[in-house]
């Protein structure tokens, strides 16, 4: 269960989607974080990549030595 708190906007806008096409406003709000969590996800990871690579955390592979090392190299 899941409860979440949107501008009032948002609100209206979704309610009259919801009542033109005869869905439920679950229905579009389900819809639209499953749509949008991969995106979501990938950019957390980004970032928290990127914290790692300048605290010396992780360290990085020159594309060139990628290619090289799966013979992809043209």
């Amino acid at each position: 269960m899941l409860a979440i708190r949107l501008p009032a906007e948002v609100e209206n806008r979704l309610e009259a989607l919801a009542q033109a096409t005869g869905r439920t406003k679950t229905f579009y709000a389900r819809e639209a974080i499953l749509e949008h969590l991969d995106d979501l996800e990938d950019l957390y990871l980004a970032e928290q990549r990127l914290i790692d690579i300048r605290a010396g955390k992780t360290q990085t592979i020159p594309l060139e030595e990628v290619m090289k090392r799966y013979g992809l190299e043209g």
